[in-house]
């Protein structure tokens, strides 16, 4: 696709000098608080400068204390069940990254609740249909893939990921 990655665990690569190469950041399950008060306060100036956040499946399970950070995810996680087989409804087919996709997608992942409902901030891409699994705890209404800008930059977020096959 004509795009390079350079991939770390190191939290120091969070930092003005470094993300200005950067187009995009991706936070790939990194749960907790891996950063610090000056790599986050690098992020947050570079997001809201232009620059584009991607965030998979626990990367809603971090930095709870941050609220900047809350409004770049779009939801904080709260809980899930076991994993186990459902049903993904997607409602935005026009967006690049779900246009492939089929508008009705069964898959096995662990369903990720959240804090709140992020529709009213967000641009939702997909739900998953509790009806289709056991243990939800958001209702009919159950986003789980959504995009917003966030300043003048860009957040991504899907809580699917957590099985091999959502590589595959």
């Amino acid at each position: 696709n004509g795009f390079t990655v350079d991939a770390t665990e190191d939290p120091e690569r969070i930092q003005d000098a470094v993300l200005g190469r950067y187009r995009v950041v991706v936070f790939l399950s990194s749960t907790g608080d891996p950063l610090g008060p000056t790599q986050q306060a690098a992020l947050e100036r570079w997001v809201e400068a232009g620059g584009g956040w991607v965030g998979v499946h626990a990367a809603a399970d971090a930095f709870y204390d941050w609220a900047w950070y809350g409004e770049l995810v779009g939801a904080w996680f709260r809980r899930h069940p076991s994993v186990q087989p459902a049903t993904v409804q997607v409602t935005d087919r026009r967006h690049p990254s779900t246009g492939s996709l089929p508008s009705v997608w069964a898959r096995t992942d662990e369903w990720y609740d959240f804090r709140t409902n992020p529709r009213e901030r967000v641009r939702v891409l997909a739900v998953v249909d509790e009806s289709t699994y056991r243990g939800g705890g958001m209702g009919a209404d159950h986003p789980v893939s959504w995009c917003h800008a966030q300043g003048r930059g860009r957040s991504w977020y899907t809580a699917l990921g957590h099985t091999s096959a959502s590589w595959s």
